[in-house]
């Protein structure tokens, strides 16, 4: 019998899936892979990072160094911020309200 995974579960696959469907199945991005993956995967912050001065902040933000390549924990960070505001940007359902301490 076949395992019936949640929602969640299935969301938690599809960023794994897709950070390294973009990595061509490595275990880092570089800059230009990862610029790829947030235009095609995550719209609300891809024109952001299409300058060098935005990519630097986001990269900033998800601690990778300079020259550095993007580990999935970086990406993991960025993943945390985007949650944050995603939540508090789009419409809920009544009643349910988030006091995490999302940075």
């Amino acid at each position: 019998m076949a395992t019936k995974y949640s929602e969640l579960e299935l969301a938690i696959n599809t960023l794994v899936t897709e950070f390294h469907k973009a990595a061509d199945n490595g275990p880092t991005l570089n800059t230009t892979q990862f610029q790829t993956l947030v235009s095609k995967q995550m719209p609300a912050i891809s024109k952001t990072v299409e300058n060098e001065e935005g990519l630097g902040q986001v990269l900033q933000h998800m601690e990778v160094q300079n020259g550095q390549n993007i580990s999935f924990q970086n990406f993991w960070k960025l993943i945390d911020k985007q949650a944050g505001q995603l939540f508090n940007a789009l419409p809920k359902d009544k009643g349910i309200k988030c006091t995490c301490q999302l940075q």
